[in-house]
């Protein structure tokens, strides 16, 4: 589905991801992991072609990404940013709505359909009666909530998601994985989420990438991943790695 192919990546002459390498499969969820600085967010921009290469490739379906117009860019990949800019007067339905325009027609009007998926996009992710609220009137949850449903209502086959549980209870930030992970497993989809929540991502993603200071550490499963060494190497920080007794996956805990 995707394909990032030693891609370097910066800010004028200033390189800040180096030869980066890997692949993302129908049905993935790839989580990419580092500490502040690493270059994580800079890694996602690239993968939707806002920030261009410095080097290196990214194809798309087999495509390279630069051949796609913006539009086909929108309808494949959706994007759930760090930092939005959702405290603005805009009705809920409305700001949901917006994440159809790539689908719409020559004058821009909203269909039936795209009516119904904004709805049932808002139902989802625990936002019932929300349509007529305004975006500037919710508390940060509920606007993280919203725009993970402006994110589900384009349909896009990719989601990139930069620390989409921030401001989320406990509750809502497994909201938010399980629904990731049901359109990933359920419709073909694939993710990658940048998060600093190791247990989370050891929990929901198939796949994590360790990122250090720009280049890419470590790729595999979780199990293999997430060790007291590659761990040490990444944050500076001791771990008790143990079994979490239901899920069997791997649970770490910091020593402090």
């Amino acid at each position: 589905m995707l394909e990032i192919q030693n891609i370097t990546i910066g800010y004028g002459v200033c390189e800040v991801v180096r030869d980066v390498s890997f692949s993302l499969k129908d049905g993935d969820i790839l989580a990419i992991v580092g500490a502040n600085g690493a270059g994580k967010t800079t890694l996602l921009k690239s993968l939707n072609a806002t920030l261009p290469l410095m080097n290196g490739g990214i194809l798309l379906e087999g495509k390279p990404l630069e051949n796609y117009s913006r539009r086909e860019i929108a309808r494949k990949i959706t994007v759930i940013a760090q930092e939005n800019e959702t405290k603005f007067p805009i009705s809920v339905l409305d700001f949901v709505l917006a994440g159809r325009f790539a689908h719409g027609g020559n004058f821009g009007w909203e269909s039936e359909r795209d009516m119904q998926i904004a709805l049932d996009s808002l139902e989802i992710c625990d936002l019932q009666n929300y349509e007529s609220r305004v975006m500037n009137q919710l508390s940060g949850g509920e606007r993280q909530r919203v725009i993970l449903a402006r994110a589900l209502a384009t349909e896009a086959q990719i989601l990139l998601l930069d620390e989409p549980t921030t401001n989320l209870d406990l509750s809502h930030q497994a909201l938010m994985f399980r629904l990731v992970k049901e359109r990933c497993k359920g419709c073909g989809s694939a993710a990658i989420v940048i998060t600093h929540d190791l247990n989370l991502a050891s929990e929901f993603a198939d796949e994590v990438l360790l990122l250090k200071r720009g280049q890419m550490i470590a790729k595999g499963n979780p199990a293999e991943i997430f060790t007291e060494e590659n761990l040490q190497e990444i944050f500076g920080i001791r771990v008790l790695l143990d079994e979490n007794p239901i899920s069997k996956n791997v649970r770490i805990t910091t020593i402090y």
